[in-house]
């Protein structure tokens, strides 16, 4: 997969990493104290919001070994969280070629994760 570097999305990186530079003075402890207990009401019209949290979530905790390892197994998490969002849009999704694309998806990326389990063992890594 190639990523193409747009104007606009260049402009939009910068723009995410100044976001983020704010962000490091916050206090973000004070987000424990946060009510999560409404979580289905923020996910309320989202079908997909359960696997994009759990796909975050997990790409999040991927830190371990050095940076080829970590990227490895951070892209794992993404490609199965790819897979959950698929299986909604072949559950929900009304439109025939929408269900089509998202099956094709499920084999693409589980044809990457091998990839990945793959690079993980050969290079004596605890596949996950």
């Amino acid at each position: 997969m190639a990523l193409v570097a747009t104007p606009a999305f260049a402009q939009q990186s910068g723009k995410q990493a100044m976001d983020h530079g704010q962000m490091q003075g916050m206090d973000h402890g004070q987000m424990q104290g946060m009510d999560h207990g409404d979580m289905a009401g923020m996910m309320a019209g989202n079908p997909y919001g359960q696997a994009e949290m759990d796909m975050h979530r997990k790409m999040m905790a991927a830190k371990q070994g050095d940076a080829a390892e970590m990227w490895t197994r951070k892209m794992i998490e993404h490609h199965r969280g790819a897979i959950a969002m698929a299986r909604v849009a072949q559950r929900d999704a009304k439109d025939a070629e929408t269900r089509q694309m998202a099956t094709m998806t499920i084999s693409k990326q589980e044809k990457d994760i091998a990839e990945l389990q793959a690079w993980l063992r050969k290079h004596g890594k605890r596949a996950q």
